[in-house]
């Protein structure tokens, strides 16, 4: 059995020569300003990290592949040539909802954005829908699967609809997925079992619910109802968050935009394997 260190400074300013670390993985680890030489990290995965400023020099990057936080912020560089706006634009040619989204200002915008999320939501569980039940929970790649999917985005609606906007309170539904990087020794006070295994019908079920609670608020809302301030705690990780309406709304509204591109890109290749594992 592998050792495990856990809360120790023992490696700060190590020096590791010659180690084989094949295999081995970290979590909640402090690696800024760490150096890499020679080091061979061919299928090393780096997920909910943070590669804010991280050079690769001189290095072999065959078959490099990058998923980013889809901030609006970030530049990438390669061979001195930043083709962050060449990405962008070529991701809104092929998702032009994004462009949409980011010209939502009023209320009219956010409706017009929530109907063009649902018609292509509707789009995608129909593709999905044309898989075997299964593959709906296969993951691609460690990431969710499309049941999983849905999980998170009925815990995105509750957050931001339920806990921030309408302040309600109580445990999520048990079924009900945070993002990745919520500590695990923290979900059980929010009620939720990542390791719930809910049918494909349950999880649509409970997402359609939740669109139709966005649906009803959105289609009453008002320019100066979107500026009205909001304070909740939506977890206790997370604690006192301040948000306008209008903010609450865009998170969900980002997150149905964002999901639906990593379930659509998975979809492609569980269509084209549907019987084997990606």
């Amino acid at each position: 059995m592998a050792e495990e260190y856990s809360n120790t400074g023992a490696f700060r300013g190590a020096a590791f020569r010659t180690a084989d670390l094949a295999g081995a993985s970290f979590h909640t680890v402090d690696l800024r300003g760490a150096s890499f030489r020679n080091v061979d990290l061919t299928g090393a995965t780096f997920r909910d990290s943070d590669l804010s400023g991280v050079r690769i020099v001189a290095s072999l990057v065959a078959d490099l592949r990058v998923s980013a936080h889809d901030d609006g912020g970030s530049r990438v560089v390669v061979d001195d040539v930043d083709v962050t706006d060449f990405v962008a634009t070529e991701l809104d040619r092929r998702h032009p909802e994004r462009v949409q989204l980011r010209a939502v200002r009023t209320a009219d915008d956010v409706r017009a954005m929530w109907d063009t999320v649902e018609r292509l939501w509707s789009e995608t569980v129909a593709r999905a829908e044309r898989l075997p039940e299964a593959v709906r929970h296969e993951r691609v790649d460690g990431e969710w699967s499309f049941v999983e999917t849905l999980r998170h985005l009925v815990f995105a609606v509750d957050v931001w609809l339920g806990r921030m906007i309408l302040g309600e309170v109580g445990p999520y539904p048990r079924v009900s997925l945070p993002p990745t990087d919520y500590p695990p020794a923290a979900l059980p006070e929010l009620g939720v079992d990542p390791d719930a295994r809910p049918s494909y019908a349950e999880a649509l079920a409970l997402h359609a619910d939740r669109r139709a609670r966005v649906r009803r608020l959105v289609a009453t809302v008002t320019d100066a109802e979107l500026a009205e301030p909001r304070t909740a705690v939506p977890t206790p990780v997370w604690g006192e968050e301040s948000e306008s309406v209008g903010e609450c709304l865009r998170v969900i509204l980002v997150e149905h935009c964002a999901h639906r591109r990593y379930a659509e890109r998975d979809l492609a290749l569980l269509e084209a394997h549907p019987r084997e594992k990606v």
